[in-house]
């Protein structure tokens, strides 16, 4: 995520990286596992099978799982950290966690023959912090309630929203690469990469700021109040990107990167013939929006509070994806007006004969199963395949390509084989 609501860290500075001879012996023996992993034909045959799905000439649907609650997940000491330094503690997990992945439950997950040291960007983000109090029932879950304290009462409080400052820490950014490198140098290429998919939701940051029912009443009572703070987001995710854009600090998004909430952003249409290696641009990438909390909003007051602001945005990219949990069944007629839309989300709380037969084979359709499938109470794996075998077979119906994609997994009541066997049945139930 590029910005995080409830916090803000300062930027990262590193100019050196001494590790332990312990350390580095993890991250060696991991960077193998990746390596090896990375070298079966596998990866190419899904890439294809990817780029296929989102050329809309699909062989099968996809499947990819995301958004794990890796605190539960641990099994036989696979997930333990066990670095020290804080920065190669970050590294030691992510490449745990896709060794991980891959061995238990990959479904058409690729990974890549390289390791990305991403890019020291840090943003001064849009200057205001959640003001929260939460409820917890599980300490580890990074996933809980929240009652947000509201921050923005009167127009004026509208200012407080500002323009990021984005900048680029050199210094730390070859520090972390030039020390990847050393490690890696035999085991496997290191790639730097800058910022890739844009997570836009300008409509998840203001309810924080604004309180759920607080904004949903000034809809109806103050709606120029509501169009001045959501133009004023729009600006300031605009004056980031622009900052990006310049300081040449995008990477592509067309591969193995996840777009907007569904899988992976392979496709023909992008990078564009007007590519320069050189220097990426938004038109060489995937744009995406959403409005979760206007899930019982009305189609016109959708398109007037948010789509039709989200335009600006929306118009900058190669392609786009629409949508997260939303229900999006009765508003099809508003997405079609937005440009190069390519993928549309399709939830649990849609009517999933209804929106597929309005999309059609016009877009991609990414079907989200119902996480709660997990739950002790639930969880019962003939039931799970035949739910997304219906699925599956719906799509079909209406000739529409699509992705599964299981994520909000906010548990698994610590049963991680549940959701290895869930891979395994929905591979199953899509033919693979």
């Amino acid at each position: 995520m590029l910005h995080d609501p409830g916090s803000y860290s300062p930027p990262l500075i590193i100019n050196h990286l001494e590790l332990e001879a312990a350390e580095k012996d993890v991250l060696k023996r991991l960077a193998s596992e990746i390596a090896h992993i990375a070298e079966s034909p596998v990866h190419r045959e899904k890439a294809a099978l990817w780029q296929k799905l989102n050329d809309l000439e699909p062989d099968r649907p996809m499947v990819w799982i995301n958004e794990i609650p890796w605190h539960e997940m641990n099994v036989d000491d696979e997930l333990t950290v066990r670095c020290k330094n804080p920065w190669a503690q970050e590294l030691e997990t992510r490449l745990r966690r896709t060794v991980y992945q891959w061995k238990h439950m990959p479904a058409d997950m690729i990974v890549n023959p390289w390791i990305d040291c991403p890019l020291a960007i840090h943003s001064t983000d849009f200057g205001i912090i959640e003001d929260v109090n939460v409820a917890k029932t599980d300490a580890k879950n990074d996933i809980y309630s929240r009652h947000f304290n509201i921050q923005i009462r009167e127009p004026e409080d509208i200012g407080k929203i500002r323009m990021p400052v984005v900048t680029h820490q050199e210094k730390t950014t070859e520090a972390t690469y030039e020390a990847m490198k050393g490690l890696f140098a035999d085991i496997i290429e290191v790639r730097k990469i800058g910022q890739t998919h844009i997570w836009y939701t300008p409509w998840d940051y203001l309810i924080r700021w604004w309180g759920i029912e607080e904004a949903m009443i000034d809809l109806v009572m103050r709606p120029e109040m509501v169009h001045a703070a959501v133009e004023r987001m729009v600006d300031a995710w605009m004056v980031e990107l622009d900052q990006f854009e310049a300081q040449n600090l995008l990477s592509l998004d067309c591969n193995n990167t996840r777009v907007g909430s569904g899988g992976y952003g392979y496709v023909s249409d992008l990078p564009g013939k007007d590519f320069d290696p050189g220097k990426v641009r938004p038109a060489n990438m995937w744009g995406c929006s959403n409005a979760q909390i206007f899930s019982s909003v009305s189609p016109e007051m959708h398109w007037e509070f948010a789509m039709e602001h989200d335009l600006r945005w929306l118009s900058r990219w190669g392609l786009t994806y629409y949508g997260c949990c939303e229900p999006l069944d009765r508003k099809m007629n508003l997405l079609r007006r937005i440009p190069n839309l390519r993928k549309i989300s399709v939830s649990p709380w849609n009517d999933l004969p209804v929106i597929l037969g309005e999309i059609g084979s016009d877009f991609v359709a990414s079907i989200k199963p119902n996480p709660a499938c997990f739950l002790d109470s639930n969880w019962d794996a003939g039931t799970v395949y035949s739910g997304l075998a219906e699925k599956v077979a719906c799509a079909a119906q209406n000739r529409t390509p699509s992705e599964i994609i299981m994520k909000d997994i906010s548990t698994v009541q610590y049963h991680p084989e549940r959701l290895w066997q869930w891979s395994e049945l929905a591979m199953k139930a899509v033919g693979a």
